[in-house]
């Protein structure tokens, strides 16, 4: 190896520091901290596509609507649990217009992000019934959504979806409700790791069997509207974010102002909970934590109130301000997110063309759309030794095994990577080619790459 960016033994020495001796294990956050520390150490600045943060400014009228309500004095105030009658009003109008889903304003409740969101759903459906403790994860996932199952002591089962998509998706799934433990099945759309999309007949079938063996579904829409194929631009008007709440009864979904608003720093999420499941009594939900026995009432008067006591007032405000916008025509959630689209195709076409490939590259027999994420691997290399060999030449990802996926390879994200720096991946990637060449049955494909 003699065309690195990097000296080796500064990179190895900062995974050492770190403590990351298994690559396979390494988290978004382990590998944040090794290229934060070489990058002090050599002043190389890093291809940083390890970890998803927001890569474009937020929205005027977030920002404006948060500094008026700051001035106005709403930090004096402890912010309701239920959240803002406003900002719940216009939540719901924003379900609407956007999901052509009907769920009450008394449904949707601001969390401090969507990561508090999950980790108050998976303490409550776990609670519900004693016999029923279990959460089915479609991975590949959010490895911190399994990390906080661990910290409340509740177990959780998974698969991998890339080998259960279309009909075998259903059959997979009732697998495991058949059992009897299954409280819920979660699953992100868009994915992140993979960025596959659940299309809308395979959100049917795990509406429909949730609801025939009484589970609930946690839909994670971190990367709301962000599925460039979709054009989300006019509210009202098809076609809509796809949901399982157009087929479930019973389901709580999770929507984050971090991407699709660029709010990330602020920490605003909202759990919507369905009108049939909100008013829903379990005798053992109120015995654990007594109150009313109700899914909304434990939600929020029990776990938001001891989680955080509610979420930050001027927070609200812009959250209110952004949604009045896009519902009425003034804000294009679409247009917003599809620089990460462009941004995505050209790095794919790069690493492609380098001899690397997609991990994760179909929607039911479609290419995969461009967006926040992808996944890609240099065949006959683990996950963990790509993301190893691409630190040496100024480059980070994460490797999928952390996300709960059964292939190797690495997750990248684009949101950091501005399309003036392509031309400097090229180069890097170039350097990695000369020390890494692609393996033998390829080699005959890429002798005039420059």
């Amino acid at each position: 190896m003699t065309n690195n960016l990097v000296d080796t033994r500064i990179v190895d020495n900062a995974l050492e520091a770190c403590g990351v001796k298994n690559m396979e294990d390494a988290t978004i956050r382990d590998i944040t901290r090794v290229v934060n520390s070489v990058e002090a150490t050599t002043g190389t600045r890093f291809i940083r596509m390890e970890m998803g943060v927001p890569g474009l400014p937020p929205p005027e009228e977030g920002t404006r609507a948060e500094i008026k309500a700051l001035e106005a004095g709403v930090a004096q105030f402890y912010p309701m649990l239920e959240g803002d009658p406003g900002l719940k009003e216009e939540a719901a109008r924003f379900v609407k217009n956007f999901m052509d889903v009907d769920v009450r304003p008394e449904g949707i409740i601001p969390t401090v992000g969507s990561m508090q969101a999950c980790f108050a759903a998976f303490m409550l459906v776990t609670a519900c019934r004693k016999e029923r403790d279990t959460v089915l994860f479609l991975d590949p996932g959010f490895p911190v959504q399994k990390n906080q199952m661990r910290v409340i002591g509740k177990p959780y089962a998974a698969f991998d979806l890339h080998d259960y998509r279309g009909e075998r998706l259903g059959k997979k799934i009732e697998e495991y409700l058949e059992g009897g433990r299954v409280a819920a099945i979660l699953y992100s759309n868009p994915n992140n790791p993979a960025w596959v999309c659940l299309a809308g007949e395979e959100l049917a079938m795990i509406g429909e069997l949730a609801d025939k063996h009484d589970a609930i579904v946690l839909e994670d829409l971190a990367y709301f509207g962000m599925d460039a194929r979709v054009d989300l631009s006019r509210p009202g008007e098809p076609p809509f974010q796809p949901t399982v709440g157009r087929y479930a009864k019973n389901f709580i979904t999770i929507i984050s102002a971090s991407k699709v608003f660029s709010y990330a720093g602020q920490r605003l999420g909202l759990a919507c909970i369905s009108d049939a499941l909100y008013h829903r009594h379990h005798d053992d939900l109120q015995e654990r934590f007594g109150g009313d026995g109700t899914i909304g009432y434990t939600f929020v008067n029990r776990l938001i109130y001891t989680l955080s006591s509610g979420t930050t007032h001027s927070v609200q405000h812009a959250a209110r301000a952004i949604l009045e916008a896009a519902n009425e025509g003034r804000l294009d959630i679409a247009e917003r997110t599809r620089e990460y689209a462009r941004r995505a195709r050209a790095v794919k076409e790069l690493l492609l063309a380098r001899g690397f490939r997609l991990v994760y590259d179909q929607d039911l027999g479609q290419p995969l759309a461009d967006g926040f994420y992808f996944t890609f691997t240099d065949p006959g290399t683990s996950g963990g030794e790509l993301t190893r060999r691409l630190l040496y030449y100024g480059v980070s990802a994460i490797p999928l095994r952390d996300a709960g996926s059964t292939r190797p390879g690495v997750r990248a994200c684009v949101s950091r990577l501005g399309l003036e720096r392509v031309g400097e991946l090229a180069d890097r990637l170039a350097r990695f080619r000369l020390d890494y060449p692609p393996s033998g049955e390829q080699n005959g494909l890429f002798t005039n790459i420059p």
